[in-house]
């Protein structure tokens, strides 16, 4: 598994942007986009175009959620972005003032990080860390495994090592769960049990076993709102919804679904690969689960450095090689697709093998 936050460090960093990140309810007749030398800024204006706050530089997902928002293919607004700002600007200006409508937009460190839709809920990092951290802190042993916050998202991996077990003798995984959530948009809240395979500090997330919940909440006016303060939203059902989220927490590691997870792997540690064309088997398995050509090159080498060419090893090869990705985003990433390699039917797993 990944490295990343200390806890310490973790609840450091949520603190600032909870003080630091400011949301705007505003018309997009009220925005303006305007460049300056290679950099885009959001504007937002009165009536007399004088502006309201400070210009805010766009971010990465700002700028894909305006290109998707305003229907500027994603090829030709990055084109644009590159090597024609005034026009990206002028582009958008057009299409924001043609069918007015009201959007939020999320701000932190003078920063536009997302551009979203007036129904959007803010089911926001600070208030999740409030919920989730002392219930996990009641756990006797619990280890923080591994905690990051990214642009994309919030990420909190415990493992609870009072639920041990052996795949085969000496390889010995624990249960855990993983917290994950967004602030911009990337996706939903979502705890997941988690495998933790202490030979090598695989981390595993079990996707098919996720508990969601959706940014979608009521309409939120322009007219009533422009700047938007985070009380506004702890209404009564997202009060509720947090007490959810810690009901869920205290029963997310399940004796019950971990040794039928841990039992996938021991039934995977039989299904042989095809040994006459290894690389060929991986390249396949990689084409089928999203897995890029280069990252298929790290995943075989763990797999013959692990030397166990079964379903098992090239799902723990994936979730071995997830260690060495730069993103902590693309990481977490392949631990998922670690359990979908696993998970994989007994007649597609054949036909890689046949195939290769």
């Amino acid at each position: 598994m990944k490295s990343g936050l200390t806890l310490e460090q973790l609840a450091a960093e949520l603190t600032r942007q909870n003080d630091a990140k400011a949301d705007y309810m505003v018309s997009t007749r009220s925005i303006k986009m305007e460049s300056c030398g290679t950099n885009l800024f959001l504007r937002m204006v009165d009536g007399e175009e004088v502006d309201r706050v400070e210009p805010f530089e766009v971010g990465e997902i700002a700028h894909r959620q305006i290109g998707t928002y305003l229907g500027i293919h994603s090829k030709y607004y990055n084109k644009m972005l590159e090597q024609a700002p005034d026009l990206l600007s002028h582009n958008a200006n057009h299409w924001f003032n043609s069918a007015p409508e009201e959007r939020m937009v999320r701000t932190l460190d003078g920063v536009a990080r997302a551009f979203l839709s007036n129904r959007y809920r803010r089911i926001d990092n600070y208030e999740i860390a409030s919920a989730v951290l002392p219930i996990i802190g009641e756990m006797p042993d619990a280890r923080f495994e591994s905690c990051q916050i990214t642009e994309n998202r919030l990420y909190i991996k415990v493992v609870n090592p009072s639920l041990v077990t052996e795949v085969v003798p000496g390889d010995i995984v624990q249960a855990g769960l993983v917290i994950t959530n967004s602030e911009t948009g990337q996706g939903a809240f979502s705890v997941q049990p988690l495998i933790y395979r202490l030979v090598c500090s695989n981390g595993m997330t079990v996707n098919d076993a996720a508990i969601r919940r959706n940014h979608v909440g009521r309409v939120t006016s322009a007219e009533d709102n422009f700047l938007i303060y985070r009380d506004e939203t702890i209404a009564a059902d997202d009060r509720a919804f947090l007490m959810k989220v810690q009901d869920t927490v205290r029963s997310a590691v399940d004796e019950v679904r971990f040794h039928q997870v841990v039992n996938m792997m021991r039934e995977a540690k039989d299904a042989r690969m095809n040994t006459t064309d290894v690389p060929g088997v991986v390249k396949l398995a990689a084409k089928s689960f999203s897995i890029t050509e280069n990252e298929s090159g790290g995943v075989l080498q763990h797999l013959v450095e692990g030397n166990d060419l079964t379903l098992y090893g090239l799902s723990n090869a994936v979730t071995r090689y997830s260690q060495d990705v730069a993103s902590y985003d693309r990481a977490s990433e392949l631990e998922g697709i670690g359990y979908n390699v696993l998970s994989m039917g007994q007649s597609q797993w054949n036909r890689l093998n046949q195939a290769a």
